[in-house]
């Protein structure tokens, strides 16, 4: 599907959002952004592998599974 196109945020905004769908602190926010941003960005194994998904749903799939990591990391799971 190629890049994500920069004028469209929402799916960062998503993937934010779930990565601090726990968090009841201020420093656990700065730590779930800056986690966020390190596998948005850099997109290590599954992250990377899907953003390849078809129709545009690889756009926010990406940042879906990056927030979703980074939930679990912060429950400790």
């Amino acid at each position: 599907d190629g890049p994500d196109p920069p004028y469209i945020v929402i799916d960062e905004s998503i993937g934010m959002l779930i990565s601090v769908l726990f968090i009841d602190s201020f420093v656990m926010y700065i730590i779930a952004f800056s986690l966020f941003r390190f596998f948005d960005i850099l997109k290590p194994s599954i992250i990377f592998h899907s953003q390849y998904f078809k129709n545009g749903i690889g756009i926010i799939m990406d940042d879906l599974v990056a927030g979703i990591i980074v939930m679990l990391m912060l429950l400790g799971v």
